[in-house]
């Protein structure tokens, strides 16, 4: 496998062909919950997860879609291996559903919890989240600058992210790789305070998600260098005074040929009944058509799209071996 990091084929031809909303009409279902609904989020407060998961909550109470309420529970502790092992003890409870990402492959890899997905209820892929290069406002306004002053640095470049051996750790080390450049990986809590931290310059740079420095982007305090897709986002919208984020260029564009993609995907523990998994199946198809989700969508910049069934197994399979090589090449395997 090459330095870059590239989707599947067959990743590429799900998110080419897979119907973003269904215009068919679910039927009643024969069960529903009875009790406050909890969606687990497997970060802190203020991360990209967290967001979503905040959408989801609105959505779903502002257009009645379920009568029971519902509750965001951050469980970021130990990198998100809290919320892995809290799903994983809740066999059967059909009121805990996690918002995932590939953490779910990746921290089994790295840290060897007792974790793998196919322990819980597999519901729905609802959405690809890409990754952007940051940097400070102040600092370099192309990647060649970029990459040629963490070259120039006398001391690495400190990068900033959410987790160790997670997905934006992978692409500083292929950054690493491709150019290089040597940088200084610096873990925190959450998307959000690694933009925090990157404003504040005790951080050259970060690779995070869209949402997670979206209003620091928006306030002129960060520069957006590249997208590691091989396509620009989509939206055209202007974001910034001057820029969409369509304006960014991919980092290929830019001479970096790294690319990656995440799920964002909804499980519930293992053992439930196939009612209650067909329950949520349909409440979240029906969370992909309202205008909080549309809206969300483009000011995150995330690809929506909606996987369920064998059709979601199958996706499940491919990404785990593409970020189980990935995790490999990169030397974050635990022995």
């Amino acid at each position: 496998m090459s330095n870059s990091i590239r989707a599947t084929a067959a990743l590429a031809a799900v998110l080419a062909s897979a119907p973003i909303l269904s215009s068919a009409t679910s039927p009643a279902m024969a069960w529903e919950p009875t009790k406050p609904v909890e969606i687990v989020v497997a970060a802190g407060a203020g991360g990209a997860s967290d967001q979503m998961a905040r959408m989801m909550q609105a959505a779903i109470q502002k257009n009645n879609l379920m009568k029971a309420p519902v509750v965001v529970s951050l469980k970021g502790g130990a990198s998100g291996a809290e919320a892995l092992i809290y799903m994983k003890s809740s066999d059967g409870d059909a009121n805990k559903v996690l918002i995932a990402y590939s953490l779910i492959y990746m921290l089994p890899l790295s840290a060897k919890i007792p974790f793998n997905w196919r322990d819980l209820t597999p519901v729905s892929v609802v959405a690809m989240d890409q990754f952007v290069l940051w940097d400070n406002a102040g600092g370099a306004k192309t990647v060649k600058e970029f990459i040629a002053a963490a070259k120039a640095a006398s001391s690495p470049f400190k990068m900033g992210g959410t987790g160790s051996k997670r997905e934006d750790h992978v692409l500083t080390v292929f950054m690493e790789k491709q150019t290089g450049a040597k940088f200084s990986y610096l873990p925190y809590k959450s998307g959000g305070e690694a933009a925090t931290q990157l404003v504040g310059n005790h951080t050259e740079a970060n690779v995070n998600n869209p949402s997670e420095n979206l209003e620091v982007w928006r306030a002129g305090q960060v520069r957006a260098l590249c997208v590691f897709d091989k396509e620009r986002i989509s939206y055209k919208t202007k974001v910034t005074e001057t820029q969409s984020w369509n304006d960014i260029p991919t980092c290929k564009e830019e001479g970096l040929d790294v690319q990656y993609l995440m799920l964002r995907a909804m499980f519930l523990p293992g053992k439930v009944t196939p009612e209650q998994q067909a329950f949520y199946v349909d409440l979240f198809e029906k969370v992909t058509k309202t205008a909080e989700y549309k809206d969300y969508m483009e000011k995150q910049a995330l690809k929506p799209i909606f996987l369920k069934g064998p059709e979601m197994l199958k996706f499940l399979e491919e990404d785990d071996a593409l970020n189980k090589s990935l995790m490999t090449e990169a030397g974050f395997v635990a022995k």
